[in-house]
């Protein structure tokens, strides 16, 4: 006895639909997971004081690149 498997269009704009679901939510958690490493940097680092800012060897203006830099990579 022989399978058949037949897809009709409505499975496949499902399927599509599916796929194109997942793909978001991923980009959406990666997304929302950056952000709470930039939050959590900036957080640390503003909390710092001004004296422990400068035994870093960072100024108080350079917290927002560097938490971008550790969240994103730029």
């Amino acid at each position: 006895m022989a399978i058949t498997q037949s897809s009709t269009v409505l499975d496949v704009v499902l399927d599509a639909g599916r796929t194109f679901f997942n793909q978001k939510r991923t980009q959406i958690q990666t997304a929302l997971a950056k952000r709470k490493v930039y939050n959590a940097t900036h957080g640390e680092l503003s909390a710092l004081s001004d004296r422990d800012l400068q035994d870093l060897g960072i100024l108080r203006g350079d917290i927002n690149r560097l938490a971008r830099e550790a969240a994103y990579g730029c």
